[in-house]
């Protein structure tokens, strides 16, 4: 019992004040104490609240998306209707500006500046330099006229879009009568200078004629946009130069061009130009419409053929093409390339013919079959051993895939009246211009006079 009543005793000393004032080294300790304890559970609360938050985003994400789902489901975008963001009354457009803090719009200004910056540190006209040769390349200089044009189009900042339409301007100026341009230019002097060096439309010279008839579906067909519709037919003329047929089989196929040599070679990223055609056939009379459709069917048989044509039925880099032969496989390797299923697309989509859907079905299967592994997909060393290497190009994803999925989906999937493809299979909203024409002097004030798209609230040599 003597024992009980002392530790009683003993535990309640600590509870006196007096025995922390008689040893302040005692008072500093529980000092500490107090305020360590108090540090460790208003941490605890504000982590616990920070989670809440959290978790309270998350869940209004996931209802807008699903919001956006039904949209969908119930064919809004189908009839034309886009989902609206900011309708009144309804709780979309509030959790779009929820969402839509303040340092998101800090990063998305620091990152414009950044591409402003970058695009401003080419020399004189925004012209990219080949680090090898010092010459900028053609399809580096003028495809990035549809990113830019819908960047001043979004921000109402006229800067982006005269930036690019001043490369247009400055290649017009001294434009060839056929269309065609060498891969190589410079535009140190006074004027452009055409470097003499290869005119294709495959490897770097490819997406330069893809952005004239883009730009002028961009800006929908208008007065304003009539330039790069001028130019591209001048280039359409150039490109029925090049164009050749095999014997026996008769296969169309597009050359290229050094001075006054034409070779008979073909790269499979020229095979982008049959959908090209086809999208562009629109713009002609009945009769030259038909013409370049028609060439158009022609060369994607023949790109068909540059899968069909090898053991692992995967498509080389390029194909030669002599007299007393269809095609030859040049470069042996495929790395998942998007150009031939880009064209399926586009004519599947416009002649409704199911022959394109068949065709990509089967290059589909022949990247299942050699292709793919446990990680992803990989390319292919030689298509004709079928090697793998031991990459998945990023294109395989943005565009290869995005394609195919297209060819197996309804029209209404992003409809081609709407929205205009770049070069890596972006969506971009066609937008209707209907600013001044462009000329010498029309970059200055164009973008400002035309009726500026608002968002709502809230392709080249290797690809490697």
């Amino acid at each position: 019992m003597g024992r009980s009543r002392s530790s009683s005793a003993n535990m309640w000393k600590y509870m006196n004040p007096s025995y922390y004032l008689k040893r302040p080294q005692r008072l500093a300790l529980l000092f500490i104490a107090f305020v360590f304890a108090t540090f460790f559970f208003w941490d605890r609360q504000t982590l616990v609240r920070d989670h809440q938050e959290e978790i309270s985003k998350l869940h209004e994400e996931v209802m807008r998306l699903q919001d956006l789902l039904e949209e969908l489901k119930n064919g809004r975008s189908i009839a034309g209707e886009k989902p609206n963001f900011s309708r009144s009354g309804d709780d979309v457009g509030k959790k779009m500006n929820f969402l839509d803090d303040p340092v998101d719009a800090q990063r998305r200004e620091k990152v414009k500046d950044a591409m402003r910056h970058a695009w401003s540190s080419y020399e004189k006209y925004a012209w990219g330099h080949d680090e090898l040769q010092g010459y900028s390349i053609l399809a580096d200089s003028a495809s990035e006229q549809l990113e830019f044009i819908a960047l001043s189009q979004r921000t109402g900042d006229p800067k982006y879009q005269q930036k690019v339409e001043k490369v247009i301007l400055e290649l017009s100026r001294n434009f060839p009568d056929d269309g065609l341009l060498p891969i190589h230019i410079n535009p140190a002097g006074e004027e452009v200078e055409f470097v003499y060096s290869t005119i294709t439309f495959g490897a770097m010279g490819d997406s330069f004629y893809e952005y004239l008839l883009k730009a002028w579906i961009q800006g929908n067909r208008t007065a304003a946009v009539g330039r790069y519709r001028k130019m591209w037919e001048t280039s359409m003329q150039g490109l029925l130069s090049l164009v050749r047929r095999t014997s026996p089989s008769s296969f169309a196929y597009i050359g290229e061009k050094l001075g006054d040599l034409l070779n008979h070679k073909m790269d499979e990223l020229a095979c982008f130009a049959p959908g090209m055609l086809a999208l562009g056939s629109s713009g002609y009379g009945p009769d030259k419409s038909q013409k370049f459709l028609s060439l158009a069917e022609e060369l994607a048989w023949t790109c068909y053929n540059f899968y069909q044509s090898t053991p692992t039925k995967l498509a080389g880099e390029n194909y030669s093409f002599g007299k007393s032969q269809d095609m030859t496989v040049g470069t042996s390797w495929n790395i998942l390339r998007p150009e031939t299923v880009e064209s399926l697309f586009y004519l599947w989509r416009l002649t409704g013919n199911k022959t394109y859907q068949e065709w990509g079905w089967n290059i589909f299967q022949a990247f299942e079959k050699n292709s793919r592994i446990k990680s992803g997909y990989v390319g292919l060393k030689d298509v004709n051993t079928g090697v793998q290497d031991n990459m998945m190009q990023s294109f395989f994803l943005a565009e290869t895939l995005k394609y195919l999925y297209l060819l197996y989906s309804p029209y209404s999937i992003i409809p081609l009246d709407e929205w205009v493809f770049n070069t890596e299979a972006h969506p971009i909203k066609i937008v209707t211009r209907n600013d001044r024409a462009m000329s010498s002097g029309a970059g200055r004030s164009s973008v400002g006079q035309q009726k500026l798209y608002r968002r709502p609230q809230s392709r080249r040599e290797g690809r490697w």
